[in-house]
């Protein structure tokens, strides 16, 4: 058992597809990395594809607003 008890894992080593850089120079994380992650984190992130709105602080469903059915 490792003596860390803070319950936090090491960090992963993002990959080239995981982000970009916007051009005020902010890492700007893609829908890729989000999914990869597994769940969401309510931060209003740019590319959530779990349609969380920050401003309402509820999940949309997203495929409504595309114009699709499931």
């Amino acid at each position: 058992m490792s003596d860390d008890m803070s319950g936090f894992s090491p960090k992963n080593k993002l990959e080239k597809e995981d982000f970009y850089t916007s051009p005020e120079g902010y890492i700007v994380f893609t829908e890729k990395y989000h999914l990869k992650r597994g769940n969401c984190c309510k931060s209003g992130c740019k590319h959530c594809p779990y349609g969380y709105d920050s401003k309402s602080g509820r999940f949309i469903n997203k495929s409504s607003e595309n114009g699709s059915s499931k």
